[in-house]
């Protein structure tokens, strides 16, 4: 081809065929200049070798519709599809429209990778055209629509919820889809309502629990103020009794001072006859007075013996001094008795006090028992860190060859640092997988045999620039895939994650036999004149079983990696044999070889930089830094549990002090005990002398009453005088409840002192306190219903919502499920489909299950991309294409090379199954690829064969005679059969 002229594709249709009517291309894979397609209505078969350019038909609807290339997976690039040495190429898709065809026109320019689009005509936009094509319900980036060879693979990895929007998209009524948006879109408003509810619910537990609280500090307050209030009339009562008390005795007083009126005027009546006789005596003793001086004698002699009898009157006083001396003694030695006693009684209170707080102490001995329990548990520590110790150094012994360049512990937290980088960039990208690998560490155990987590972060380039290459040559899906020795462990992993937890992650089971040291076609130095330095294998680390399935998988011990020379000479490189692929410095380039021409045709594609194996990490290095970090904690708790033993031993010692002075105060109290009883019985000795003198002192008393009661009687009258006038406004009712004596009174209101003392704290700001929180919880018991009532209502619309999307919807998979299981029954085996969900609230969550059974020894297991073989999952994925082929909402169909990994009796089941599905008049149109054909298939009329052939010698399109070519074939056929009579 001449590098200036474009590459055109053009599809062109008859008019009666249902959509697309034609495709043209002068464009891609390196494969035509020019060419043009005619599909018909129903089914059209594309047959061709591999190599021909079938899938450039594919490539060309896909582009031409607008679709991204990311759908291809055969570049990023859209200049990358014209082909090599063009500036530029043009694609043209007459589509079929009701009251007028729609014609898209393409022109894809290489330079800077932009397209000149125009519709019918007339220039425009990309965006005019998706819009454009999305009124008409195509959707190639839709897996149940548009299947292409390099997508086969993904649409048995295809979750249940992602299978399910494919599916709405691609059948639904044109709203289930926007009703199924909608009501994740009311379920996240309702959790968030639900969400503020609890809230608010749980805020108001709260307030009212804090409330309910606060109200016994409230109830303390007035029990507080009841206290006080009575007090309060104690105090008022009690001058009241002391004056009942007073005027009590003042008529008393009166009444005695009336008596001993009375008695003194008795007396004096009864006194004065007697001084009347008094006086006649006196008078008649006068003339005796000569007598009386003639008994002078007499009387000095009495007087004498008055004299006698005053020094025996004096003795008896002198013996009085005596007794009152010894009386003064007794009280001085009752006085020092008391002080003993007192001291003795207050040191007996201070050791009963010192042992209630020793009492108050539960019983040590089962503390000094879990002391020594927890010393023996440090022992034994003791012991196993003592042996990890030595298992440590032992292994340590092993890595003395690295040991010289790990000198800081700064590089362990470096590599940690890395790997937990890794495992950021796993949770940014696929947080399923993330939570997966959390779940994995925390159930390690579960599993038998080797399980290595997500492959990027197992994987470690050995240099930085290598990451590139490996990171573009293994697919993301299985960089974050779970790599596994056992299949059962497989099994049982995909069960707890996928069913249970609801994950999307990809597993992969490592071949039974390694091939991690298989040997390349060719040994590396034979292709280092072409610039080629390292296989990919060479290129990073990697466990066994991993190494083994991306050898087994991917081939990474046969792709050379070369540089800028490599790129020089790529012409000759792509000559040499056994090379597939290869990397220069910045492409990729895959070649392949026509199994009949032998004709090679390549694809190259630029290489992205690495996302996520730049960062690598040294593992020898990094054990022998945990084993170093190990050894210094093993030591740090051998130092703490030294520390806990000795603080233990120092309680048990305290306990065992505390369990002995308990014992020591009680013996002293004992003995105090004993001391203060026989001082009290001495006591009551000097009481019962002191008794006796006591009543002796008594009579004295009562001959100064008299005196005393007057001054007593002018207080009382004070008294009177005083309180008499206030005590009508006093509170009679409530003063009458409360005792009447000043000694009952004064103990009232010495207990009510105590009760009151006791609510310590307390103020009205608690009261107000609560009643502010009182009218706060009101507010939140108001703002919670009307968040009820509104989440109520908002469950209400999504009741409505629900049964407008989910009965449709039901009735959807349930047609599909009825075409797909009669389609397994046909073929002797067994299928159904099934809308999927754990919470029928979590709409989310929805998905559609396919579970198939191809061998009646085995049960239905769920469709996989690990569970069944390559054939069965073609199988499966294309019957349920044809499940949806009747159903008939999109326009078309697309699907590349599904047959290839069929057995032949599958194939041909299959192939029966497309044809007499695809032929009816009420389905869609449908593109079948594929390069190969069992013989002797059963064909329909409405069938439109589309053979694809490419080589030096064909023909160009213009020059094309099909007519010419069936009289040709028809003659041969007739020419062998004579022959062979």
């Amino acid at each position: 081809p001449h590098t200036h002229t474009p590459q055109r594709f053009i599809v062109v249709f008859p008019a009666v065929v249902r959509f697309i009517n034609t495709v043209s291309f002068l464009f891609s894979d390196r494969t035509y200049d020019y060419s043009v397609v005619h599909p018909g209505p129903n089914l059209n078969m594309i047959v061709g070798a591999n190599g021909t350019g079938k899938s450039s038909i594919v490539c060309a609807i896909c582009l031409g519709l607008a679709g991204k290339t990311a759908v291809l997976c055969r570049g990023d690039k859209v200049g990358l599809y014209v082909k090599r040495g063009c500036k530029k190429g043009f694609i043209e898709i007459e589509l079929y429209k009701r009251g007028g065809n729609v014609v898209i026109n393409r022109e894809i320019h290489v330079e800077n990778n932009q397209s000149i689009w125009m519709l019918n005509g007339r220039h425009s936009s990309q965006k005019a055209v998706e819009e454009e094509v999305k009124s008409l319900h195509i959707q190639v980036s839709n897996l149940c629509q548009f299947l292409p060879q390099e997508k086969v693979g993904e649409f048995a990895k295809m979750s249940k919820i992602e299978l399910l929007e494919a599916t709405e998209k691609s059948v639904g009524p044109p709203a289930m889809y926007e009703y199924h948006c909608e009501l994740k879109n009311f379920r996240n408003k309702e959790r968030e309502l639900e969400s503020v509810v609890k809230e608010k619910a749980d805020f108001l537990q709260k307030a009212r629990q804090r409330n309910e609280r606060n109200k016994l500090d409230v109830n303390r307050y007035y029990e507080k103020k009841r206290h006080l209030d009575l007090i309060e009339l104690l105090e008022k009562k009690k001058p009241w009794v002391e004056y009942e008390t007073v005027r009590k005795r003042l008529e008393d007083v009166k009444k005695e001072r009336e008596e001993a009126k009375q008695q003194l005027s008795s007396l004096r009546q009864t006194q004065a006859p007697m001084l009347k006789k008094i006086q006649a005596i006196e008078n008649q003793l006068k003339p005796i007075d000569a007598q009386i001086k003639a008994k002078t004698v007499s009387i000095k002699e009495a007087a004498q013996r008055c004299k006698q009898k005053q020094e025996q009157l004096d003795r008896k006083h002198k013996e009085i001094d005596d007794i009152k001396q010894t009386l003064t003694l007794k009280q001085m030695e009752e006085e020092d008795h008391r002080k003993r006693i007192s001291n003795t009684k207050r040191i007996i209170d201070d050791l009963k006090a010192e042992l209630a707080n020793v009492g108050d102490q539960p019983d040590v001995t089962p503390q000094i028992d879990a002391i020594n329990a927890e010393l023996r548990s440090i022992q034994v520590e003791r012991g196993k860190i003592d042996g990890e110790k030595a298992d440590l150094r032992r292994e340590g012994d092993n890595l003395t060859t690295i040991s010289s360049v790990i000198y800081n512990h700064k590089k362990l937290i470096d590599m940690n640092n890395m790997m937990k980088v890794k495992e950021e960039k796993l949770r940014s990208r696929h947080r399923d997988t993330h939570s997966a690998l959390e779940w994995f560490r925390q159930n390690r155990e579960l599993f038998t045999g080797n399980v290595h987590e997500p492959m990027m972060l197992v994987i470690n380039v050995k240099n930085h620039g290598f990451a590139k290459y490996v990171e573009n040559h293994i697919p993301f899906n299985d960089l974050r895939a779970f790599v596994f020795q056992r299949k059962d462990d497989m099994e049982k992993f995909m069960e707890e994650v996928r069913d249970k937890l609801n994950l999307k992650v990809n597993s992969i089971a490592a071949p039974e036999e390694s091939c991690s040291r298989r040997a390349p076609s060719r040994h590396i130095e034979s292709l280092r004149r072409f610039g080629f330095f390292s296989y990919l294998r060479e290129m990073f680390d990697a466990p066994d079983e991993v190494m083994s399935y991306l050898c087994h998988q991917y081939r990474v011990h046969d792709v050379p990696v070369g540089n800028e020379q490599t790129k020089a000479m790529i012409k000759t490189v792509i000559e040499e044999p056994y090379i597939k692929i290869l990397y220069t410095a910045e492409e990729r380039y895959s070649v392949k070889r026509s199994l009949y021409s032998r004709n090679i045709s390549t694809s190259n594609s630029a290489v992205h930089p690495s996302q996520y194996l730049t960062i690598a990490v040294d593992v020898d290095q990094k054990r022998q830094l945990e084993q170093e970090r190990e050894m210094k904690a093993l030591q740090q708790r051998t130092v703490q549990l030294d520390r806990r033993e000795n603080d233990l031993r120092k309680e048990k010692k305290h306990l065992s002090e505390l369990r002995g002075k308990k014992r020591q105060l009680e013996q002293k109290i004992s003995t105090k005990q004993d001391r203060w009883l026989r001082a009290k019985l001495s006591i009551e000795k000097v009481y019962l002398a002191l008794e006796t003198v006591g009543l002796t002192a008594e009579k004295t008393k009562l001959e100064n009453d008299c005196r005393e009661g007057a001054v007593e009687l002018k207080t009382l009258d004070y008294i009177y005088k005083k309180y008499v006038t206030k005590s009508c406004f006093w509170l009679p009712q409530a003063l009458s409840r409360l005792p009447d004596t000043l000694d009952e009174l004064d103990a009232m209101l010495n207990e009510e002192q105590s009760r009151a003392d006791c609510f310590t704290g307390l103020s009205e700001s608690v009261v107000e306190e609560y009643n502010r929180r009182e009218q706060e919880i009101k507010n939140l018991e108001k703002e919670l219903d009307d968040k009820s009532n509104a989440l109520n209502a908002y469950r209400q619309n999504i009741s409505e919502a629900k049964e407008r999307w989910l009965n449709p919807l039901k009735q959807l998979v349930d047609q599909i499920n009825e075409k797909f299981s009669d389609f397994f029954r046909s073929m002797q085996c067994a299928g159904e489909v099934d809308l999927h969900y754990e919470n029928e609230e979590e709409y989310d969550k929805y998905g559609i299950r396919i579970r198939v059974k191809f061998h009646s020894s085995t049960q239905m297991h769920e469709l996989t991309a690990h569970h069944q073989s390559g054939g069965e999952r073609s199988v499966s994925t294309m019957l349920y294409l044809m499940a949806l082929q009747e159903l008939n909402r999109c326009p078309f169909r697309v699907v590349d090379e599904i047959n290839q990994g069929m057995d032949p009796i599958n194939e041909r089941r299959v192939f029966d199954i497309v044809v007499r599905t695809a032929c009816k008049k009420t389905t869609s149109q449908y593109f079948f690829i594929t390069p190969k054909l069992l013989q002797n298939l059963q064909y329909a009329e409405e069938m439109t064969i589309l053979c694809v052939h490419n080589g030096a010698y064909m023909l160009p399109p213009n020059q094309w005679d099909e007519q010419a070519f069936i009289r040709q074939h028809l003659r041969r056929k007739k020419h062998n059969r004579k022959g062979v009579m």
